[in-house]
């Protein structure tokens, strides 16, 4: 009897099997839980919370985004009008300086008797008054007559034959050139003095 007993105090509670391939394997793991469903689950739970929260920052990037473009759009709208605005103020300001000279032409041409001398005088006005408009401005006349020619300020049109003092000078200006500030309008058309060969060889 006491045999028995001790033959029952050994055995495990184990279960023991054959595979088909007759090898034995312990299922000692079947009375233990597996914690590996609430690991599962944990960790689908955190991927689908950083996934919501990657899905609003988007959002709020995408939100920010677009103020960033709208606000831009509409600076760069303000600062086109501004930029119209005072393109057109300053062309309304030109106009206004030269109406004048408008008005001298105007009577000149309606004038009766007038002496040649006096039309001169007139024409003569017009002209400086023209000039000063255009200074007021910021419209500068290029100096050409005697000066080196500059293929950057000049236009040479014609050339003549001159002393070697005056070789690769301008010696005649056929129309003025006129420039605003680094900005060429016009350059001025010239003739340009070229020294003789004889003259050229013996300098």
């Amino acid at each position: 009897m006491g045999r028995e007993e001790n033959e029952l105090r050994v055995t495990d509670r184990r279960r023991i099997y054959l595979d088909d391939e007759g090898a034995e394997r312990v299922n000692a793991e079947q009375e233990q839980p597996s914690l590996k469903p609430s690991y599962v689950e944990e960790l689908e739970t955190r991927t689908k919370a950083a996934e919501r929260q990657v899905q609003e920052v988007q959002a709020r990037f995408d939100q920010l985004r677009q103020q960033l473009q709208r606000e831009t759009d509409e600076t760069r709208q303000r600062l086109n009008r501004a930029a119209d605005e005072r393109a057109a103020g300053e062309k309304a300001k030109f106009i206004a300086a030269v109406l004048p000279v408008l008005d001298d032409l105007n009577r000149a041409i309606q004038s009766e008797n007038t002496t040649r001398e006096a039309l001169l005088e007139g024409v003569r006005g017009i002209a400086g008054s023209f000039q000063s408009a255009l200074a007021n401005a910021g419209v500068e006349s290029i100096e050409s007559v005697g000066e080196e020619f500059n293929p950057e300020l000049h236009e040479a049109v014609d050339t003549e034959e001159t002393d070697a003092e005056m070789d690769g000078r301008v010696i005649e200006e056929y129309s003025r050139g006129f420039r605003m500030g680094d900005r060429l309008l016009r350059p001025a058309r010239v003739k340009v003095g070229r020294a003789a060969k004889e003259s050229a060889e013996s300098a």
